[in-house]
């Protein structure tokens, strides 16, 4: 006869499989696109356990999906879905590992188009030096929380837009700002009308807000598994750190504080602690 201890880790373990197998079923993947800021999808075949395997590429960690009920079944029993840097290069081997299994795939080149910004603070194009140990700070809080990682029931994998708008500027585009050359764009710009509202596209816990140099006011969202995304440049923020959201729940309004042309939402989405296009999470 069974003990009580081993009748409760059966229980839990047949709890924990079927909990995967739903989860899997009702997951609907980001789209795969292996290019620089792009997703990878890598079915980690041969590690069957029932425990997921803990991943990581570029020092980040990586989250890792059941893949039953997907079109990677029938490869492996759990897939890793990890975010791209905008600096990969389509010659070199990205190497990820799962425990001690390493996994190589290959990006593809990608060629993003230039945009030329004329911003009229002149210190958010040549900061002072105050102004950089500022930066420096808000850095280092805005890369702990992209860092975060959670393990809700239900992984967040797609998401509803955040504001009513048109796009107007890409992710990845090579910046210029008076004709200075910047870091890419690391987001999905959202053109929309002062005080518009601001929602969250998915489930999730604020781990960050604040007031940024060049972000303005800013709220970054954890959504599990290393799945972060954040909101620029808000005329107000709505919510505090530590508060719960799900779908549509107000963040914020649009504004244009920080360094902006006009008023509208940069809207990040973080994987891994990588910068990706928001566009392969939309549900539409």
């Amino acid at each position: 006869m069974l003990s009580l201890k081993s009748l409760r880790q059966r229980w839990f373990l047949t709890g924990a499989l079927i909990l995967a197998s739903t989860v899997a079923q009702a997951l609907e993947l980001p789209k795969e696109n292996r290019v620089p800021g792009g997703i990878a999808i890598i079915p980690l075949q041969g590690l069957n356990s029932n425990i997921a395997p803990s991943a990581w590429y570029k020092g980040n960690r990586v989250m890792v999906l059941p893949s039953a009920e997907t079109a990677f079944a029938d490869q492996s029993k759990w897939i890793a879905v990890a975010g791209i840097p905008l600096s990969a290069k389509a010659d070199q081997k990205q190497h990820l590992r799962a425990d001690a299994t390493s996994f190589y795939f290959q990006v593809d080149d990608k060629e993003y188009k230039a945009q030329y910004l004329t911003i009229k603070n002149k210190r958010h194009v040549e900061p002072d030096p105050e102004d950089v140990k500022r930066w420096r700070r808000e850095k280092a809080k805005m890369v702990a929380a992209y860092k975060s990682w959670s393990e809700p029931s239900i992984p967040a994998t797609r998401f509803e837009l955040p504001a009513k708008g048109p796009f107007s500027s890409p992710f990845g585009l090579k910046r210029f700002f008076n004709k200075q050359p910047r870091n890419p764009h690391s987001g999905l710009d959202i053109a929309a009308p002062q005080d518009a509202p601001i929602t969250a596209p998915a489930a999730g816990t604020v781990v960050d807000t604040g007031n940024y140099f060049f972000n303005g006011n800013t709220v970054i969202v954890d959504h599990g598994f290393g799945l972060t995304t954040m909101y620029c440049h808000m005329s107000r923020i709505d919510v505090k750190i530590g508060d719960k959201v799900t779908t549509g729940d107000q963040l914020g309004a649009i504004g244009k504080t920080g360094r902006v042309t006009g008023p509208h939402l940069h809207w990040s989405v973080s994987l891994n602690n990588t910068r990706v296009d928001p566009i392969l999470f939309l549900n539409k």
